[in-house]
This record gives structure tokens, sequence and C-alpha cells, in this order.
């Protein structure tokens, strides 16, 4: 690494062991460059937080908050906007976030994934300004 001039930062490094079977505890700990990196419970890569069971409910929730905030600052500034105003900037800002490594939520249990409907299906609902309980599946086929 030092021949392309990259350096390994010991204080930004994480750890976590993601066993192949669930089993007692371990503690591992690897010393490097006068510093010690012990194993944390989760660790971030990619600005995707992994676990050591693979459950993604840390990165779900930080998702979930992030998501909800921007709705709800787009909300706040619906009036002043047009519809297609709107749509860009839910697309772009928060199906965007959701869609990012999408791909690794596969095959989660539906109780994981379902925080992450409901903000799509708000979404959804404050393109067409629709009240909180219309029907979402022909409002996210028409989005795409």
């Amino acid at each position: 690494m030092a021949a392309h001039h990259l350096k390994l930062s010991p204080s930004k490094s994480e750890l976590i062991f993601i066993p192949a079977m669930t089993g007692p505890h371990h503690d591992l700990a690897i010393s490097f460059e006068n510093s010690l990196i012990v194993l944390s419970v989760d660790a971030r890569s990619l600005d995707v937080i992994l676990d050591g069971q693979l459950s993604f409910l840390t990165h779900n929730a930080n998702l979930t908050r992030s998501c909800r905030y921007l709705l709800y600052n787009i909300r706040r500034i619906r009036p002043f906007l047009t519809r297609e105003a709107d749509q860009v900037l839910l697309q772009s800002l928060v199906i965007s976030r959701l869609d990012y490594c999408n791909s690794l939520l596969d095959g989660l249990p539906m109780q994981t994934i379902k925080p992450l409907q409901l903000i799509q299906n708000v979404a959804a609902q404050l393109v067409f300004n629709l009240p909180k309980f219309s029907h979402n599946t022909p409002l996210l086929r028409s989005l795409h």
C-alpha cells in the first residue's frame, strides 16, 4: 500500500467478526502501528452498516431516520414546488438512498424491510399529494 501512497488510519479502522454459525463471542484485537484495533459490534463500509449477524437492523434504522428527515423537510416546502420538482427532489434525495446497495437486503425478513417500504409509500403519497391511507400500488407503478 505504501507504494501507491495509501495509508491505513488506525483511528478510523474497524474490526468486525462474522461467524459462519452462531457461537460464543470472540474477543479479537489487532495491533497496528502502536494502536490496538478491537472488535466492534458493527462496521461501516461504503455507507452500509454491517453487523456480526448481517441483520442490517442498524443500517435500516439509520436509513429510515435520514429518509424521514428528508421527507419532513420536503413536505414543508411542498406548497412552493411543482409536481415535477417534487418528484425530482424525492427521487434524487429519498429514493436514491433506498436504492443504494438494496441488493444486500435481499432475503431479509419482512419485519426488517417493512420500514423501508413505508418510506417508499410515503414518498409516493407526497408526490401525488394523497392522504395517508390511500392505495399505494398504482402510485408506485406510475413513478417508474
